[in-house]
């Protein structure tokens, strides 16, 4: 199948036959089972992920192909037109997931695990993998390609970004047992490893250093490597001070994410809710 889609990526027929067709949605039906993924783990890469940037170009490769439709169950009540290839996700009571009623979505081509909760208003866009039990909050969004491990929470009106282009790209990872606070944003390609806290209304992108109290470290990206979290750090909204020209005069600080500690008892102790909500 990669060769297939790297073929019909890089050729752009003036027109779709049905054998094209055919070749898509066999790779969105391998997307919604996971059987391939935007990313996936690699213990030889240094993040622990790697890109397939072939699966990037597939999902690309159906927008090229769709064209805008009316999928609407009532146009004027509530409208629903996009491309032709990418309706909204097939979900049953055998997918054994609870999709909560209140304006969820779930686009095509995304997998969703076993006991994933979705609390409405929330979204989660073509090429994400969603593991076994993970709890995705009110007016949160997954990103297109976003990678989020089992047992993790993502909590209201967080945001993890999503990326397809360029293709080549690590997409946001957030590993297992991750607990992403309210109003939180990954983004970049940033990797969380397992088991960290985000407290409320942490950013994470590639220009903003980490700050690690505990390990008297600074985690940044560079150009070959995304910024990572390391496993069971407990990270809080901080502030940096401006130690030059103006921005030291007027006593001005800038926003910084700060390690204040690792996973212990404690901070399970706080979080066990999660269980109980899902």
């Amino acid at each position: 199948m990669e060769a297939e889609i790297e073929r019909l990526f890089d050729h752009k027929p003036q027109a779709y036959t049905e054998e094209h067709f055919r070749l898509f949605d066999e790779f969105k039906y391998a997307l919604n089972h996971g059987r391939i993924r935007a990313a996936e783990p690699d213990r030889a890469a240094p993040s622990g992920w790697r890109v397939n940037g072939w699966v990037k170009k597939g999902i690309l490769l159906g927008f090229r192909m769709g064209g805008v439709v009316d999928m609407s169950i009532d146009a004027r009540r509530q409208p629903f037109f996009d491309k032709s290839t990418y309706p909204v996700k097939h979900l049953s009571t055998h997918s054994g997931i609870r999709v909560v009623p209140g304006g969820s979505s779930i686009r095509d081509g995304v997998f969703i695990g076993k006991g994933v909760t979705c609390m409405p208003p929330m979204y989660i866009n073509v090429g994400a993998y969603v593991d076994d039990g993970t709890m995705v909050d009110s007016h949160a969004l997954v990103g297109s390609c976003a990678q989020i491990g089992k047992n993790c929470h993502i909590s209201a009106a967080s945001q993890i970004g999503g990326v397809l282009e360029p293709v080549g790209a690590l997409t946001v990872i957030v590993e297992d047992e991750v607990l992403i606070g309210g109003n939180c944003g990954v983004y970049e390609g940033a990797v969380v490893k397992k088991r960290a806290v985000l407290g409320t209304g942490t950013i994470l992108n590639r220009s903003t250093p980490v700050y690690d109290l505990v390990r008297g470290v600074v985690h940044k990206a560079t150009d070959e490597e995304p910024l990572i979290i390391p496993e069971e750090a407990v990270l809080v909204a901080g502030a940096r001070a401006i130690t030059a020209g103006p921005g030291r005069d007027w006593g001005l600080s800038v926003y910084t994410p700060v390690i204040i500690k690792y996973r212990d008892n404690r901070t399970d102790t706080k979080i066990q809710l999660e269980d109980l909500l899902r």
